[in-house]
């Protein structure tokens, strides 16, 4: 396993980290399978955004007597509420909820107390300049937690939190599917090879700015959704038509500015050595490139992208992130709480179309954005 250093946190963390969300579905015992599995193969940063008690839990009985071997990234604002999760920011339900964290994971103290999943700039603004850091900040002197971090999906977002000042280091989305814009609107030089060199070519700009200053910054990102929920192993999925390996995908968020670790997603040890594969991947194994360059260019007919261009909406809606969630929301056999989160806490969603079809036409694939809008109204309600 290698290691990296976490931006100017000055943590070294194992380039492949522990995305605990999917441990919700296990017991005890198949928890500490894949947290001692983890563990063997050198990883040692796990990411607890979850508030169900029983998964907190389990992961505390698991790291029982080698908590200082782990380097935790634990969410403050993730409640558990009612039998349900809820993400808020009133101080009284967040206190309750961080405290249940730290006694449930038998630990005094969280390596990276993250400000949990802040998605439009306005509600950024507020934290900053509110009680909710103040409390944070709090956390930090007192030493309960050692660095303050922030998850987000919004690239908007996480550069303002880059440049705050008060920000160390980002959770942040980071896949092929997420990140890749067009070139231009010729789709036979949309995936051009040359746009899937190592450098930041085909990139949406405002992603790309976004590596750039946290790399200036040295605010270190570790990355969520490195897989899109799965999306990208099955070529009948992926928007590019192909699939690609748990490796590829690995290897393409490693290689953005500033990534230190991957978050993978991982609910059985077989899981976890398909991501610590890695390791001893060939470049031949790594490369995504000439998968995405070679794609069949009729795949990406009707398929979203998340590429933008359908803005601006009169609705004000974010197309590209609304089908981003949707996406990730249809690969569950149940919507998981963070996507359905995440989506009712967007200023738009679905409910709000009128149906225009002007995001259709500035489409480059051909996606039907009104078809799919009332698709997501009847799974996310």
């Amino acid at each position: 396993m290698k290691y990296r250093e976490l931006g100017k946190t000055g943590l070294m963390v194992s380039e492949i980290g522990l995305g605990a969300e999917w441990l919700e579905r296990h017991n005890k015992e198949e928890v500490k399978a894949v947290i001692d599995c983890c563990e063997a193969h050198g990883i040692n940063i796990l990411d607890c955004w979850m508030s169900e008690p029983n998964v907190r839990s389990n992961i505390g009985a698991a790291i029982r007597g080698k908590r200082e071997k782990w380097i935790i990234e634990g969410h403050i604002g993730s409640t558990w509420q009612n039998g349900q999760y809820v993400k808020t920011r009133e101080l009284g339900a967040v206190k309750a909820a961080f405290q249940d964290l730290l006694d449930r994971l038998e630990t005094d103290y969280i390596d990276l107390g993250m400000i949990h999943f802040v998605d439009e700039p306005a509600e950024l603004q507020k934290i900053l300049s509110g009680e909710f850091l103040e409390y944070v900040r709090s956390l930090k002197a007192q030493g309960t937690i050692r660095h303050i971090g922030l998850s987000t999906h919004n690239p908007a977002v996480a550069k303002d939190a880059a440049l705050s000042g008060e920000i160390e280091m980002l959770l942040f989305s980071v896949n092929p599917a997420f990140d890749l814009l067009p070139a231009d609107e010729d789709l036979n030089k949309y995936f051009d090879e040359a746009s899937y060199k190592e450098e930041l070519g085909g990139i949406a700009p405002e992603r790309e700015e976004l590596y750039r200053i946290c790399e200036q910054q040295r605010v270190g990102i570790n990355v969520m959704k490195g897989y899109a929920g799965g999306r990208l192993f099955q070529a009948e999925t992926s928007p590019f038509g192909v699939a690609l390996t748990p490796v590829q995908c690995l290897h393409y968020a490693l290689t953005r500015p500033a990534v230190a670790s991957v978050m993978a997603g991982c609910d059985t040890p077989e899981h976890v050595l398909a991501a610590v594969s890695y390791e001893t991947a060939s470049e031949e194994e790594r490369d995504y490139a000439t998968v995405l360059a070679h794609a069949p260019r009729h795949a990406y007919s009707g398929q979203c992208t998340y590429c933008g261009h359908c803005a601006p909406c009169p609705a004000g809606i974010d197309i590209a992130m609304v089908n981003k969630l949707y996406d990730l929301a249809v690969m569950q056999d149940q919507v998981p709480p963070t996507v359905l989160a995440h989506y009712q806490g967007l200023k738009a969603n679905a409910g709000d179309c009128i149906g225009c079809g002007g995001c259709e036409s500035r489409c480059p694939f051909g996606v039907r954005v009104v078809e799919r809008m009332e698709q997501m109204r009847q799974v996310f309600g």
